[in-house]
């Protein structure tokens, strides 16, 4: 059985605080930084860590707001996640390169076979990341936020990348799925796009049921995205 544990880092002062899952079996393992949501690491999030770890995954559930730091409302989520999505080369690339390096630094980790994923706006982290090439080997989203970071990088990504989103998903429009595509190609990335037709944001999420909104859970586009990003990590890893 996995086991898991709470493991701390600093960045500039600030305490963060990742939920570390442990597969069975002598290490180091293969591992995957989870990104959050934009409330912050949540429950969602944990269960992602501990279902990888049932795979032979080492996971973290990491987190960019600080320890203790959540969002009760969508107000609340907004606040937080709004300074660093506008400063997403500056102060959100310094607290994703620390959580990976607090993951990697894991005496369980095989640091050389890392990959990250995330979850809305956990999702443009998990890009991000990949944008940046850090070193992973994969970046997996799901209904990610697309757009090009604030001030847009060159080169090659090294890292694979795979793309889950629903063709319905007001926050990331078939406009946005198309510019995604074309930024890929510009960078030179080995990517890949899956689209859920009828399918809103959040679709992974089993409390999401606010179709104003455009956050409706899908059973179906949920599976079938778990299983590939499950044959997306056994090819990358």
């Amino acid at each position: 059985m996995a086991t898991t544990r709470t493991v701390e880092y600093e960045l500039d002062g600030e305490t963060y605080e990742g939920l570390l899952a442990v597969p069975e079996g002598e290490g180091p393992h293969p591992c995957v930084m989870v990104c959050h949501a934009w409330a912050g690491r949540a429950e969602h999030e944990d269960e992602v860590a501990r279902r990888l770890a049932g795979q032979g995954y080492l996971a973290f559930a990491a987190d960019v707001y600080g320890k203790g730091v959540r969002g009760g409302s969508k107000e609340e989520n907004q606040e937080l996640m709004e300074p660093l999505a506008s400063d997403r080369t500056g102060k959100l690339a310094a607290r994703l390169k620390a959580s990976l390096e607090a993951m990697t630094a894991q005496s369980e980790a095989d640091a050389d076979r890392a990959a990250v994923c995330g979850y809305c706006f956990g999702g443009l982290c998990a890009l991000d990341v990949a944008r940046a090439n850090l070193p992973v080997r994969g970046a997996a989203a799901f209904h990610a936020i697309l757009g090009e970071q604030d001030k847009p990088q060159s080169g090659d990504i090294a890292p694979k990348v795979i793309a889950f989103q629903g063709f319905d998903d007001p926050m990331a429009t078939p406009d946005d799925l198309t510019a995604f595509g074309k930024e890929m190609t510009a960078r030179g990335a080995d990517w890949q796009l899956h689209v859920f037709g009828g399918v809103m944001h959040a679709f992974t999420n089993k409390g999401a049921n606010d179709p104003d909104f455009g956050t409706v859970y899908d059973a179906d586009a949920d599976r079938r995205s778990w299983d590939g990003f499950l044959r997306f990590l056994s090819e990358t890893l």
